[in-house]
C-alpha cells in the first residue's frame, strides 16, 4: 500500500502505479494524496489496483512517494508550493516510509538558495492578517497572501483555508520555527517538513542518482 503525493508526471506518472508496481510484486493498492484525473483513475483500476481515499483506509500505509520544493543540507524540506501542504503532510505521516524523489535543482545547502516561493502556511481565513503580522513581527521577512491566478481573490485550499507565503530574510533553526508557528492561533499547518523523509533520491543532469540519508 502506498501513496503518491505531488510527484511531477515525468517522475512518477499514474502509469508507474499501474505497470511498475505489479512487476515488482508490490501490494496491489494505491492511496492518492490528491485527486487523480479520470483517465489516470481508469488506467490504475484497469491494472487491478485499488484506489481509495485516506478517510476510508483502515490499514497502515507501507510507504509514500512524494517530491519537494527545496531540500536543505540537513534534509529538511519546504513543500506546499502547489497549495496541498496539509493533505500532503497527513498522507506522508500516515506512511511508514516516506520516499522523496526530485532533481538536483531542488537540493541546496540552505533554504532560499534556489526556491524563491517562500514557506507556505495554511491559515484559517479569518486569521490570515493576524498570522501575517505575528510572523513578520516574530521572524522578520514578509508573509504574503497567495492570490489566485486568473480569478479574483486569494487561493483557497482543498480544506477551505488561505495560504500565506512567508519570504524569510535569514536562516533560522527551522525545527524551532516550525514549532513556534504551530503555536500561533490560526495556523493550520506549515510547509516545513523537518527531516521527515526516510529516503531521498536526487536525479542529476548526467543521469546519475544520489541517495541522501540523515547523518
Amino acid at each position: 500500500r502506498f501513496a503518491r503525493g505531488d510527484l511531477p508526471a515525468e517522475i512518477c506518472p499514474p502509469r508507474f502505479a499501474a505497470e511498475i508496481c505489479p512487476q515488482c510484486n508490490l501490494p496491489a493498492s494505491e492511496l492518492p494524496a490528491e485527486f487523480f484525473p479520470a483517465e489516470a483513475k481508469h488506467l490504475i483500476l484497469e491494472r487491478g489496483l485499488r484506489l481509495f481515499e485516506l478517510e476510508h483506509c483502515d490499514e497502515e500505509l507501507d510507504w509514500s512517494a512524494d517530491s519537494a520544493d527545496e531540500i536543505d543540507a540537513e534534509l529538511n524540506m519546504i513543500k506546499g508550493g502547489g497549495g496541498c501542504l496539509l493533505q500532503e503532510k497527513i498522507v506522508d505521516t500516515a506512511a511508514g516510509t516516506l520516499v522523496i524523489v526530485c532533481d538536483e535543482s531542488k537540493y541546496s545547502s540552505q533554504f532560499g538558495q534556489k526556491w524563491k516561493g517562500g514557506i507556505p502556511l495554511e491559515v484559517v481565513p479569518m486569521a490570515w492578517s493576524l498570522v501575517k503580522r505575528r510572523v513578520e513581527s516574530q521572524f522578520g521577512g514578509k508573509a504574503l497572501l497567495r492570490e489566485s491566478l486568473g480569478k479574483l481573490g486569494p487561493v483557497v485550499t482543498d480544506n477551505g483555508n488561505f495560504l500565506l507565503d512567508w519570504h524569510f530574510e535569514q536562516q533560522h533553526n527551522w525545527e524551532e520555527v516550525d514549532f513556534q508557528l504551530h503555536q500561533m492561533p490560526g495556523v493550520i499547518e506549515t510547509g516545513l517538513f523537518i527531516q521527515a523523509a526516510s529516503k531521498i533520491y536526487v536525479g542529476k543532469l548526467d543521469g546519475s542518482v544520489s541517495r541522501l540519508v540523515l547523518k
